[in-house]
């Protein structure tokens, strides 16, 4: 295993640029989201997935991505953007790429649906956005890449890993993934054909999602939640709220098909899961959810041992339905000792506080409040456990290997499977690594500038800013204010305003000082 190798070029081993591929990592490695990677051959580039993330530290920044400058200070070379899926650490920064390089992307139908509702609730663009569907187990060039998608499962609905033909060889990206051979959406992972693609071309790198790589087992399925999470509304007195991540449309469809068992109405609260029920039943996923849904003003007059509630906001986020529900603050809806709320989502590290802060207003409501940690199958992951890792690397037997999509202590502990499933070189890179392939070995031989642009309300704001709030936030401000003439001397008395720095009615006297300094400073100045 070689880890964050320098760059190096060895003149005594020269390469064929004529069948070398390059990729560059600028989001994802070394980090949990913002997934970015340029792949590179022949002076042409695509980008792989375009992603953000989002900001817990509370210094007004909304989301952050990869600086692209590596790919948007040659924009001539750039061919396309190339999409696995639709979560937003995918292609939540596709938009602000577009903007500086309007190249075609091409993505699953429902990842590309997700990119237009984003493009229109941003407002008017510049640009035309050309979007192109694409289908597992159809071909299609990219530049200079034969690109060939696979299914895979996941989180959400219509989700693909990418096989790239390239001068270097076949190179396998899994996108984000676990392994459910039986899905509630009859989508299962194509094992079929990587073992075709291993068998009949061999892979010559394999690129593999390493977020639960620290987590032993494989992953529970979307049909286990379902069978945890019905039980726990039919034997429910009161009204069930169940929050969970909006995206996750495996949770919708089961959640729907709950309430019709248990014969209760289903009401959607929140502008993200409301949006994923519509482009889910226009992708045919959600077929049974008329049958069961009301609006959401109707929701007071139902009785409440017949409403199943749905909201998002499950990492207790202000301004969500979760959030609200919780304050008794939601405009139409509140809920009463006896009902029952099921958090059927994992809290993201960082956001405990939050999460549990809703937690305990709930329950001082007299709400019963149900979630993970008490009940482990009301939620399961999106990605692959160890075993699934081990068994995606074994069924492709790669001659070489970089995980992606991760802390380091994530990405270190999948190229440890895949040493011990038998792969010979296996490589452990950061994010602006320049690695080169070619048909017989992998290098890194460059570091390009990396970094993240932090946006506010989709406005770009500097790092300079955010270290500044960051310093305010830590020391407080102090503000001096005096009217001075024309030559800098004080015309009347100087006032002291603080924030954060110490509390002024016990400190008078200290504050009195400090004026008095800085009116003699000045008054000697001149």
């Amino acid at each position: 295993m070689r880890l964050n190798p320098a760059p190096a070029l060895d003149p005594a081993l020269p390469v064929d640029t004529s069948d070398t591929v390059r990729f560059v990592p600028l989001g994802g490695l070394g980090e949990i989201g913002m997934n970015c990677m340029a792949v590179e051959t022949a002076g042409r580039r695509i980008v792989i997935d375009c992603g953000l993330a989002f900001d817990g530290r509370g210094l007004g920044v909304d989301t952050l991505h990869a600086d692209f400058s590596y790919v948007l200070d040659e924009p001539e070379r750039l061919d396309a953007i190339v999409l696995t899926h639709g979560h937003e650490d995918h292609i939540g920064a596709v938009p602000y790429m577009l903007a500086a390089c309007p190249v075609p992307v091409y993505g699953p139908p429902y990842a590309l649906s997700l990119l237009k509702e984003k493009l229109a609730y941003d407002g008017p663009r510049d640009f035309e956005a050309d979007l192109r569907p694409i289908y597992p187990g159809e071909r299609f060039e990219a530049g200079p890449f034969d690109i060939e998608p696979y299914r895979v499962t996941h989180s959400m609905p219509d989700c693909t890993g990418l096989i790239l033909r390239t001068p270097a060889g076949v190179i396998v990206h899994s996108g984000d993934f676990k392994i459910e051979e039986a899905p509630t959406d009859g989508e299962g992972f194509d094992f079929d054909r990587l073992a075709r693609l291993s068998a009949e071309e061999g892979v010559r790198l394999l690129f593999s999602d390493s977020t639960n790589s620290v987590s032993e087992g494989t992953t529970g399925t979307e049909a286990e939640a379902h069978a945890s999470l019905e039980p726990l509304v039919r034997e429910a007195q009161g009204r069930v709220v169940v929050t969970l991540f909006a995206s996750n449309v495996h949770r919708l469809r089961a959640l729907t098909e709950i309430a019709k068992a248990t014969g209760r109405k289903l009401c959607l609260l929140g502008r993200s899961l409301n949006m994923h029920a519509r482009l889910g039943k226009l992708h045919g996923y959600l077929d049974d959810l008329d049958a069961v849904r009301i609006p959401r003003d109707t929701a007071r007059s139902i009785p409440r041992d017949q409403l199943l509630v749905l909201a998002t906001g499950t990492q207790g986020e202000p301004p969500a339905a979760f959030a609200r529900l919780a304050t008794g603050t939601h405009p139409d809806l509140s809920l009463d000792p006896g009902d029952t709320v099921i958090h059927s989502a994992r809290i993201i590290p960082g956001n405990e506080t939050g999460v549990y802060g809703m937690i305990n207003a709930l329950e001082r409501q007299g709400v019963h409040v149900i979630w993970k940690r008490v009940a482990p199958g009301i939620h399961v992951s999106g990605h692959a456990h160890r075993d699934e890792q081990r068994r995606l690397i074994e069924l492709l037997r790669p001659k070489s290997f970089v995980p992606v999509h991760g802390t380091y202590l994530h990405l270190r502990r999948h190229a440890e499977i895949a040493e011990q499933s038998g792969v010979e070189d296996v490589l452990v890179v950061e994010n602006g690594a320049v690695v080169e392939l070619s048909p017989e070995r992998m290098r890194v031989v460059e570091q390009a500038d990396t970094g993240r642009v932090y946006r506010e309300r989709g406005k770009e704001i500097s790092e300079r800013v955010i270290k500044d709030r960051a310093l305010l936030a830590e020391l407080g401000v102090a503000m001096v204010t005096v009217v001075v003439d024309d030559r800098g001397r004080p015309l009347g008395p100087v006032d002291i305003l603080t924030r954060g720095v110490l509390h002024e009615d016990e400190n008078e006297d200290f504050l009195d000082d400090a004026c008095d300094y800085v009116f003699e400073a000045l008054r000697r100045s001149r």
